[in-house]
């Protein structure tokens, strides 16, 4: 038995740069997509950035040196024109999909209507199929590359007020392992990573500092993400570095999800 392997030592960080890459990432106006954004195109990549809002995706593909794109990513033709155009774009330095977009419903499940199920999961699902579907097959044609999906820890356990978000979040991490078993042949690595609470711009408006500073003493790392938290960690996932990780559902949430729900106390309590 030798010392060491007789493997050659690869340059790491060279294997986090994406020079010349090209990456469609869906929802990139604000808030994680944002900063994933940035994230990539400093590794040297190319990045086309897609929201529902077009002022906003111009705004992101400027800051960066992007192309911006409009599109609403649940309906399947607008999003399918999408993919067509990126890939012309980009041509064969297509390498990868960045999926941000999924809003959570509040409400308990008593209050669940069928519209508003529906809704919950359309927002949460179609889209991530459609880029499964579209960019899976692209990114096929060009002998691999990555799919990165925005899950939740709603969707690993149980949040208040959160069960239908929570269930869409499930299903979207089955998803992405199945696709990841299903694509892997093609070379294609399909991951999630699912964060807790981050202080995303929508989230600020709709949570009061009393609510943040409550969800940040209660996580072990003290403290809430932001969203460049998120964003390191996709950047690792669309890096050669990760070029053995697919179907893994990685969670982002400072400690949070590991914590048993119970009071503290000490054996004189």
């Amino acid at each position: 038995m030798t010392d060491e392997d007789s493997w050659a030592v690869p340059d790491y960080l060279r294997r986090l740069r994406l020079d010349g890459r090209g990456y469609i990432v869906l929802g990139a106006g604000d808030g994680i997509g944002r900063q994933v954004c940035h994230a990539l195109a400093q590794a040297g990549a190319r990045v086309v950035c897609v929201d529902r809002d077009a002022a906003l995706a111009e705004k992101i593909a400027q800051n960066i040196s992007g192309v911006a794109m409009q599109a609403d990513i649940t309906d399947r033709e607008q999003t399918r024109k999408v993919f067509a155009a990126a890939q012309v774009h980009f041509g064969k330095s297509f390498s990868g999909v960045v999926d941000i977009v999924g809003v959570a419903q509040i409400g308990k499940l008593s209050e669940q209507t069928d519209e508003s199920w529906q809704r919950q999961f359309d927002i949460v699902l179609k889209h991530a199929l459609f880029a499964i579907q579209y960019g899976g097959a692209a990114l096929a044609e060009r002998g691999g590359g990555s799919l990165v999906f925005v899950g939740s820890i709603s969707g690993i356990a149980s949040v208040a007020n959160q069960a239908a978000y929570g269930t869409a979040k499930a299903a979207l991490h089955h998803l992405v392992r199945s696709a990841a078993h299903e694509l892997g042949a093609s070379r294609l690595r399909v991951n999630a990573v699912a964060p807790g609470f981050v202080r995303t711009p929508r989230l600020l408006e709709r949570l009061s500092e009393k609510v943040w500073s409550q969800v940040s003493a209660g996580n072990p790392s003290r403290r809430v993400a932001i969203p460049a938290d998120i964003a390191g960690p996709i950047l690792f996932l669309c890096s050669d570095l990760a070029d053995y990780v697919t179907g893994n559902v990685m969670t982002l949430d400072g400690g949070i999800s590991s914590v048993a729900a119970v009071p503290e106390f000490t054996l004189d309590s």
